[in-house]
């Protein structure tokens, strides 16, 4: 019963702060840079690569700091420190301030992310089973959060003004901490080589690419992520200038895509366990872009809703695969920062577009490269099949958990955890 009690603290801790966000994010960021201060292609973009940024730096942080003080304590802090980063950013004027806040914002808002993703082996212990369905359970948190925290952003905005969104993220961050203080985990013995957390998340860094499996499955959600990169400068231009819809739309549509994910995440529990491989993982990715296609490849508002959905779908399906497939895979005591590698590699997926984004947007429109950067996604997720194939044959001979970091660490060549 107790055990029930924790899990259910994480799963609520992590919708309530998942759905404050995305109202923020959605409609509270991107709604003041987008119609409040009419902002170009280019000035998104640099809000975005500034984000970015930042959220690298607190993800380099907050890998280290779970696997020295585990994911409880890390989102608690994190959590706390939330509250005035998000109430600070509805006193922006302008773009100017909006930036430097929304920094602010981001860096403390990577060490959420990253604790709240790393929950799950803490819960589950070795039991692989169990990963999946904790996993399949706490993404499920998330997507519903995707459901109604742009919905609600988008009232709030009906009803008062986007800076109300804001408060309400601040509100959810606060009790998603008091959710979490009381939640009893199980914690793995952990390798302890190096004092230094730079020492630490360089272990982190090493282990995931001298893993063959690991590294993998780190590249392959980074191809997603450089998908995304492009709609984080472009997409709320798509809504204003060829969809030609208003602020709310945005919540709204993606809390459509929210219910896809919530669906794709639901239903990774009933699918058979041969389901965790690299082979499906990849399928996801390339299903990914081709769902981004159908979403941004027309200007009516229906058939947008419509590919939101199955978009989401596939990306509630792939976040929690990539994830347990990544929790399997760690060595033990490592989790937290193999989980901080993969969101370093996420953020700067969505960094590298932002470069040439604008560039192409204003060469060939909004429409056609959000189309060509899902085109590229679907591309190279066809091409790594095989790479895929061969890291299941090799994960077919042995289990992983039972990898030792210093043999990782003390190898030559890179080797897989699956050996």
């Amino acid at each position: 019963m107790a055990r029930k009690r924790d899990i259910a603290r994480v799963i609520a801790a992590r919708y309530l702060s998942r759905a404050g966000s995305e109202a923020a994010f959605f409609v509270g960021v991107w709604g003041k840079a987008a119609f409040s201060f009419q902002a170009t292609a280019i000035q998104i973009a640099t809000l975005m690569f500034v984000l970015s940024v930042v959220s690298i730096l607190g993800s380099v942080i907050s890998g280290v700091l779970v696997d020295r003080y585990g994911p409880r304590r890390v989102l608690i802090g994190a959590e706390i420190l939330f509250v005035p980063a998000s109430l600070a950013i509805a006193l922006a004027t302008d773009l100017g301030s909006l930036t430097v806040l929304v920094a602010f914002w981001g860096f403390v808002g990577a060490p959420v992310m990253t604790a709240g993703a790393s929950f799950a082996p803490f819960l589950a212990g070795d039991n692989e089973d169990e990963l999946r369905k904790m996993n399949s359970w706490i993404e499920s948190a998330g997507s519903a959060a995707f459901i109604t925290g742009p919905a609600l952003g988008s009232l709030i905005v009906h009803y008062a003004n986007v800076d109300w969104v804001f408060f309400a993220d601040a509100a959810t961050s606060l009790i998603a901490a008091v959710l979490v203080a009381r939640t009893r985990l199980t914690y793995p013995k952990r390798d302890k080589g190096h004092s230094s957390a730079f020492g630490e998340f360089r272990d982190g860094i090493r282990t995931a690419y001298r893993a063959r499996s690991l590294r993998f499955y780190v590249l392959a959600g980074t191809v997603v992520w450089l998908g995304f990169g492009a709609f984080g400068a472009l997409e709320p231009l798509f809504y204003r200038d060829v969809v030609k819809t208003g602020i709310e739309a945005i919540g709204y549509v993606n809390s459509v895509f929210g219910v896809g994910i919530l669906a794709g995440a639901l239903l990774l529990q009933r699918l058979p366990k041969k389901i965790v491989s690299a082979r499906a993982l990849t399928v996801t990715v390339m299903l990914t872009g081709l769902c981004s296609i159908a979403y941004v490849g027309t200007s009516n508002i229906r058939i947008v809703v419509i590919g939101a959905a199955l978009w989401g779908f596939v990306i509630g399906v792939m976040e929690p695969l990539l994830r347990t497939l990544l929790h399997r895979d760690s060595p033990k005591g490592m989790v937290g920062r193999i989980t901080g590698t993969a969101m370093v590699h996420r953020q700067a997926g969505e960094l590298l577009p932002l470069a040439f984004a604008p560039w192409l947007a204003a060469t060939f429109g909004v429409q056609l490269t959000l189309i060509g950067g899902a085109m590229t996604v679907t591309v190279i997720a066809v091409l790594a099949l095989f790479e895929a194939s061969a890291i299941d044959r090799i994960a077919g001979t042995s289990a992983s958990t039972d990898v030792e970091v210093s043999t990782l660490l003390a190898a030559d060549e890179p080797i897989s955890p699956n050996r």
